[in-house]
């Protein structure tokens, strides 16, 4: 009987704590579950989905009708594009099939911004993504220095972790992901959101010490992916989210920092340079940087500029309604004797598989909602939303050379960012009546 009341008790706590910091047009049971979704999210896309998929109905319910939204009409006009192209694509029914990387998003960027309508509710959100990352941070070091390996699965397979002893590829921290890569990719988006948590103010000195040990944590996780784009990513939020008040003394210093490296990594830079440089960067970052473990090791057919090469080609012969999804992994192999599943850019995927008018369409919507949270979020935002508007930045950069949302847990936490971006350029609107908010974390 103890025991029961103190599990009623605690179920309690946990009930008050979810609801804290409600946004008003959020219903209580969609907040619980948008937040339980996206800390989630990383260790199982099924639950994770499953949560978030709960709130986007509750999120939809009793709103004004979705076309009022500009940003909405624009997003019907890309889909109904997209659905256009399906018919004669070259990839057949996989062209269909591949709409399902868009248009159910297409409505989640709608169905979740009332959950993303107050500064609060998105530092509680940026908080769960944080936590979310905790297993990608323990598994991926266990994989590496405690020789872990699976897959791990449960309920039949609706939860898979990819842990591979040693890494995957070997060497490169993974962790439950399945590629290196998407490892990188996940801590880089969480990383923006981690160094707003470690710089907030009047934070408790113990909990700032445990957000300083998980930000050690990711830092070395994203070293140990052995992913260019990941430590990219490293360097690009530092300013972004100390914000301006730090760009006097900060910039110069990064801008040294990558003048150094550069000089370490870059083919052509003169030896008096490039030595000392080599001494004070370690060889597995400029090896890295300079390809220096594949050189002469790869076909000029398997590297980005001609996978670009030949996409470009390909969007030059079918410029307006694409050859359809998954069609560059059905005709790359036929041009160049090479299989790639996609051609490293997200932009360039989108114009070869449904056409340059709904890519451009794609492109200028996101880039829009940067342009315009721009001044709200990283001139005169607060720590969080500077945090929140880097991590949409970096999950662009990362798309220019990867195309990491592919994986779905990283295509969902995409779009859940990209949907607080919107509530950042409008005047916040009254808060729910308060429930026992808990101290920050």
């Amino acid at each position: 009987m103890a025991g029961f009341a103190s599990l009623s008790a605690f179920l309690q706590v946990l009930d008050r704590r979810l609801l804290a910091q409600r946004p008003a047009a959020a219903a209580p049971l969609g907040w619980r579950c948008f937040q339980i979704g996206v800390f989630l999210l990383a260790a199982s896309a099924f639950f994770g989905g499953l949560f978030l998929f709960v709130a986007l109905i509750l999120g939809s319910r009793g709103r004004r009708p979705i076309l009022a939204a500009t940003t909405n009409r624009m997003l019907l006009l890309i889909a109904a594009l997209m659905a256009l192209g399906c018919f004669g694509a070259y990839s057949g029914w996989l062209s269909w099939v591949g709409l399902g990387n868009w248009l159910p998003f297409f409505w989640a960027f709608w169905g979740f911004q009332p959950y993303l309508a107050t500064a609060a509710a998105r530092r509680r959100v940026a908080l769960a993504l944080v936590a979310a990352t905790v297993p990608v941070i323990l598994t991926g070091l266990g994989q590496l220095w405690w020789g872990w390996h699976g897959p791990f699965q449960a309920l039949g397979g609706l939860v898979i972790w990819h842990i591979k002893a040693g890494g995957n590829p070997p060497g490169r921290l993974a962790g439950l992901f399945d590629y290196a890569n998407i490892a990188g990719s996940w801590l880089a988006l969480a990383w923006p959101l981690l160094l707003a948590a470690l710089l907030q103010p009047r934070l408790d000195p113990r909990r700032r010490a445990v957000v300083l040990l998980l930000t050690v944590g990711l830092v070395t996780a994203m070293f140990l992916t052995d992913s260019r784009n990941g430590w990219g990513a490293l360097l690009l939020a530092v300013p972004l989210v100390a914000g301006p008040l730090s760009w006097g003394w900060l910039l110069p210093l990064l801008l040294l920092a990558v003048a150094v490296i550069a000089a370490a990594s870059l083919v052509g830079v003169p030896e008096l340079l490039q030595a000392p440089a080599r001494v004070v960067v370690p060889e597995a970052i400029w090896g890295r940087l300079s390809d220096l473990h594949f050189a002469g090791q790869r076909p000029q057919e398997i590297t980005r500029l001609a996978q670009w090469h030949v996409a470009l080609g390909l969007i030059a012969e079918r410029p307006w309604l694409g050859w359809g999804a998954a069609a560059f992994s059905l005709i790359y192999p036929l041009r160049t004797g090479h299989w790639h599943g996609h051609p490293h850019n997200l932009p360039i995927d989108l114009a070869l598989s449904h056409g340059l008018p709904a890519a451009l369409l794609l492109v200028g919507f996101v880039l829009g909602l940067l342009l315009r949270a721009f001044g709200p979020a990283l001139l005169r935002g607060g720590v969080f939303d500077r945090g929140w508007w880097t991590a949409v930045l970096v999950l662009v950069a990362l798309h220019a050379t990867d195309m990491p949302f592919y994986d779905s847990r990283i295509n969902v936490a995409g779009w859940v960012l990209l949907a607080g971006l919107p509530a950042m350029v409008r005047p916040e609107p009254q808060r729910a009546l308060p429930v026992a908010s808990p101290a920050p974390v």
